[in-house]
């Protein structure tokens, strides 16, 4: 094995010895003669000779390299001996295809069958045992190092990787595209000790404990590599940030269903080279490998891995944080009062700021004595020693200061011995170093005294204490004076579990003893954790203290937020409610309906009900146990208890209710919706109207069927989530598009899209889960639904009751349009009819900008055809991009423009709103001071 040689030999010397010492590989190595000289490029360019450095072999990961002519087989080079560095690891990169990711889009991609396989075939997550780690020392294997995937690994081959781009962008003064080639020539070439640590190291505790959101790692979700590349520093005072740039934002090539991943830093971190952020092509002294970010890969020292975007693809300079899924999605740690339903359901915990995770906090493990290892203490002779060992980190640069060991569950604490193998990379001057065509130069001069690395730690313990011992633990603490918690903190993600490592010591008589970790990685089985709770103990809460200072471990059923019991009825309430009773006109008009046979009134909640009134009217008299429980979150079943009014109750002369009889289809000339019953429709047509707005055809059961949607009245939807929260209901009510009295076959909904942005971060849930569809995807639909129909001829009917019509207003906002569209449409029809009297219309339409108007055209075609002046149409935008030639208003509804815009108030008139929710209460305000009467004059749709 050849060493790297830190005098000032030239670079063409270098290769040579390099190639010379590793030719007796595999067929199809050639002799560095047969190559292009890879220094040709440093020899002409003096900035290349200064800061960059030229790879001495086309620099492909194994299961690329092996395929190409000019394959080296990929082993490090051992760094000279009198410089006293750690060992690199000595074995070759894996070049061998694991049977368990055949059929897979992982194929193609090598991998180490030691790695524990957290997450089943695919996406592919893994970590090594403690054992295997441990034992392969300070700098990791990087067949060992730990694998966080979300989906397939990018396949970059040869071709791809050398016209690999990374774009930089947004607030800077220099907006540049680099090549790999650019990276490595105009930035100096540095490699720094890094370790890297996911989120969720040591999840499967509290994955026993109760359930989180995540999978289970164990305590091997840490490694440790040299990684080369160039200081992101560097190259944003290349690009150089301006004025009101405070993040910077990373992209991946990732394929996943929600975009490719990313996440950002602050600006005045990212610029700071002492806290080390890299943009690394190289581990170890060799290629990164695919499951590691080939070609090219952002490295952020001592923040979680999640923070070291992968196969990096785009760099943007911006204001705000990154509006990436996952940056929102992931590496949070949430309340630990919520159970892990609740932050499923409840989106807005993940968008707290105060939630989101950078730096890593103190942590350690014990790694010897081994899970299930036997020690037998009759070998040894008294006095004889038996040295625990394991490993300790922390984050932001923090160096680790103490390591403790309790062998009696805190009541005493011993010191172990500490090993900081990166401080033998500060103390290589930079002369002595040299520039190495692969690794360039060490950057641990810039980084100061911020630690990167994980601490060994190693501590005696005699025969005797270890028989006289129940248990094993460590705790460690960083120089902030930050120290692991006794007590697990669960979180609903299960991230950054801290609490001290706790090893079970089994005294099998004779001498004999064996230690039970806390958990095995993954579905493997083992752990005293789980065999407490199959005990019924709380595995949060283990005593392990022998003879007379044992106690009695905590029940298990006293302590964990996700084992909370939803209660849904007030015990008070005895009253027994009969179907006859739920089915009649009370049971409608008070909005009862049923959940898990328990009865509960809904006309108290209507105006508050996020989903809207009509979501609960049209469950009204029914069982609604489906859509309830399969779209509310652990809150709102809870205050469900509320509104619980008595217990259903079946006679045998009851008939069956409506929603437990059986519909038919009644073919082409019944209509297509039922009141009680979703039906599914499918996606047959997708159109694009503005770059918010589409229209969406489904088609009905049968070319000439109507659908049976009285004018004014809505269709409910509801859509089964993709993506983060796959399979979760959501549903609101829409009003089609298409002419509902004289369309067949189809309907068409006009849907304005609102996407995710630093104003609202969620987006629209329901319009966000539309715009994911395409072309054979099917939806469900149920109606009609609403108060409100325009029976024609100067007559509307309102909650049941018919009211003549003179003049109405209407004002709406979006896509709220819609309903509007519709009743405008039919009243202006009528004039086809020689003795039609049509009221006089009027419509104020509120958006943003121009490009946000919707149905303008069919509004103008209306008037022209039909109106004689009768249709008064206005517009107002409140947005900045007003045209010049802009003849209509501007800004949100006023007093003033509802007076000049709407008719006055007076008897038999009426004015409907539909928009947004802030904007609808708006103009009720103004409406009412006006002199509108808001119970009898104004309809929201």
């Amino acid at each position: 094995m050849a060493t790297l040689t830190a005098s000032k030999k030239p670079s063409q010397a270098i290769l040579e010895e390099y190639c010379s010492s590793n030719s007796n590989t595999t067929s199809g190595t050639t002799s560095p003669s047969s190559l292009e000289s890879p220094t040709a490029e440093i020899d002409k360019d003096p900035l290349a000779q200064q800061k960059g450095v030229q790879l001495p072999y086309p620099f492909l990961p194994t299961c690329l390299a092996k395929h190409d002519s000019h394959f080296i087989e990929r082993r490090a080079r051992q760094f000279p001996a009198d410089l006293k560095l750690p060992l690199l690891p000595p074995e070759s990169a894996c070049a061998v295809i694991d049977a368990q990711d055949k059929d897979t889009p992982d194929s193609w991609v090598t991998r180490d069958s030691r790695l524990v396989r957290l997450t089943g075939k695919h996406p592919f997550n893994a970590e090594a045992r403690i054992r295997d780690l441990y034992t392969a020392g300070f700098i990791t294997p990087t067949n060992l190092f730990f694998v966080r995937n979300h989906g397939a690994v990018p396949k970059v081959d040869f071709e791809r990787a050398e016209k690999w781009e990374l774009k930089v962008h947004g607030l800077c003064a220099n907006p540049t595209t680099f090549t790999l080639a650019n990276l490595r020539t105009r930035f100096r070439v540095v490699t720094l000790p890094i370790t890297l640590v996911c989120a969720g190291n040591r999840r499967k505790e509290q994955n026993v404990v109760a359930k989180s959101l995540g999978f289970s790692w164990g305590a091997g979700g840490v490694s440790t590599a040299l990684f080369t590349g160039v200081y992101l520093a560097d190259l944003l005072e290349y690009v150089r940030p301006t004025k009101g740039a405070k993040h910077v934002v990373f992209e991946g090539s990732d394929d996943l269903p929600n975009g490719p991943y990313g996440t950002s830093q602050l600006l005045s971190w990212a610029r700071n080279k002492s806290k080390g952020m890299m943009l690394a092509w190289a581990m170890n002294g060799l290629p990164l490998e695919p499951d590691h970010g080939f070609p090219l890969r952002l490295v952020v020292p001592s923040q979680i891995g999640g923070r070291s975007v992968k196969w990096l693809a785009r760099i943007e300079l911006s204001p705000i944080e990154s509006q990436h899924h996952l940056h929102f999605h992931d590496n949070k740690v949430l309340p630990t009062t919520l159970t892990a339903e609740q932050a499923r359901a409840e989106k807005h915990w993940w968008y707290d700021p105060r939630y989101l995770i950078r730096e890593l906090s103190v942590n350690s493990a014990i790694a010897y004595p081994n899970h299930d290892e036997i020690l037998d203490t009759s070998l040894h002779a008294p006095g004889s020693t038996y040295a625990l060992r394991g490993y300790a980190y922390a984050g932001g640069g923090r160096r680790i200061t103490r390591v403790e060991i309790t062998l009696d569950e805190g009541s005493s604490w011993r010191l172990a011995q500490i090993t900081y193998f990166e401080d033998a990379f500060r103390e290589v001057e930079e002369e002595d170093f040299g520039v190495d065509p692969i690794y360039g130069v060490l950057g641990t001069n810039e980084q100061g005294e911020n630690c990167f690395c994980w601490s060994f730690w190693e501590c005696e313990a005699t025969m005797e204490e270890l028989k006289g011992a129940g248990s094993i633990m460590v705790r460690a603490m960083d120089e902030s004076l930050a120290v692991q918690p006794r007590d697990m903190y669960w979180n609903p993600t299960g991230m950054m579990n801290n609490w001290w490592f706790k090893v079970c010591i089994h005294d099998l008589g004779d001498g004999q003893l064996r230690f039970e970790h806390p958990t095995m990685a993954g579905t493997q089985p083992g752990g005293w954790m789980q065999r407490l709770k199959d005990q019924g103990l709380d595995p949060a809460y283990p005593r392990f203290a022998k003879g007379e200072d044992a106690k009695a471990p905590t029940v298990l059923e006293v302590s964990r937020p996700a084992a909370l019991t939803i209660v849904m009825t007030n015990p008070d309430v005895k009253r027994t409610i009969s179907r006859e009773e739920l089915e009649s006109q009370e049971g409608k008009e008070k909005a009862w309906f049923v959940v898990n046979g328990e009865v509960y009134e809904g006309l108290g909640f209507l105006e508050k009900h996020p989903g809207g009134a009509p979501s609960i009217q049209l469950v009204a008299g029914e069982d609604a146990t489906d859509d309830f429980l399969a779209i509310h979150s652990p809150a709102a079943k809870q205050q469900l208890a509320d509104f619980h009014i008595g217990t259903l109750v079946s006679s045998p002369s009851s008939p069956p209710s409506t929603s437990e009889k059986e519909t038919d289809d009644l073919g082409p000339g019944g209509t297509f919706l039922h009141a009680k019953k979703w039906k599914k429709i499918e996606l047959i047509k997708l159109g694009v109207v503005s770059h918010n707005a589409k229209i969406f055809r489904f088609a009905l059961d049968h070319d000439e069927q109507a659908l049976g949607l009285p004018t004014g009245m809505h269709v409910y939807v509801r859509i089964r989530r993709r993506g983060e929260g796959e399979g979760e209901i959501v549903q609101r009510a829409y009003t089609p598009l298409s002419d509902a009295q004289n369309t067949k076959g189809f309907l068409d909904f006009l849907i304005k899209i609102y996407r995710p942005c630093p104003e609202f971060p969620l987006g629209g849930r329901m319009s966000v889960e539309f715009d994911r569809l395409v072309v054979g995807d099917e939806i469900e639909v149920k109606g009609p639904v609403g108060h409100f129909e325009w029976l024609g001829h100067r007559t509307a009917q309102i909650h049941g009751h018919s009211m003549p019509i003179d003049e109405i207003g209407f004002v709406c906002g979006g896509s709220g349009v819609t309903p509007i569209l519709q009743v405008v449409r039919a009243i202006f029809n009528e004039t086809s009819s020689e003795d039609a009297e049509i009221p006089d219309v009027w419509v104020l339409d509120v958006n943003r900008n121009v490009d946000d108007i919707l149905c303008r055209e069919d509004f103008e075609r209306l008037d022209e055809v039909h109106g004689s002046g009768r249709l008064k149409m206005h517009h107002s935008l409140t947005g900045k991009d007003v045209p010049n030639d802009w003849k209509y208003s501007t800004g949100r509804p006023s007093e003033e423009m509802l007076r000049a815009h709407l008719p006055a108030p007076g008897e038999n008139k009426l004015v409907c709103i539909c928009g947004p929710t802030t904007m609808e209460q708006t103009v009720k305000t103004l409406l009412s001071k006006i002199g509108w009467d808001l119970e009898k004059q104004i309809v929201l749709f």
